[in-house]
């Protein structure tokens, strides 16, 4: 069993940066993957990016692509998401996830979800 907690989240002006964290429990972390979504009101769960076990391999969603960073500190069992040149568009409840399988063929999913963290942007 993996629990997760987000922080970082809170509310930033258009343009802005935040630095979302999420801390890990257990000592299989560096075992792996783990990525990050986001959910607005209304709107349905969305990937945002996805970091292998040892950090070598990201992935992201073309909507945050240059302006996001995910990253992963094994030592201290932490993921981190970088966020720079914000948008009101980004405004979600950002969830960090854990464990990344292949759930069928067509869809890969996580076993392990955090509770979310706000990230609000103004214009």
């Amino acid at each position: 069993q993996v629990h997760l907690v987000e922080s970082g989240g809170g509310l930033v002006e258009a343009g802005g940066s935040l630095r979302l964290s999420c801390a890990a429990s257990g000592r299989t972390f560096s075992t792996y993957s783990m990525a990050w979504f986001r959910q607005a009101p209304g709107n349905k769960r969305e990937f945002v990016a996805h970091i292998s076990e040892s950090g070598a391999s990201t992935l992201y969603a073309d909507s945050v692509k240059g302006r996001f960073t995910i990253s992963r500190d094994n030592v201290k069992n932490t993921a981190y998401l970088q966020m720079n040149s914000l948008k009101p568009e980004d405004t979600a409840v950002y969830f960090c996830a854990a464990r990344g399988f292949i759930a069928t063929p067509d869809r890969y999913e996580y076993a392990y979800w955090g509770q979310g963290t706000q990230v609000t942007v103004s214009s």
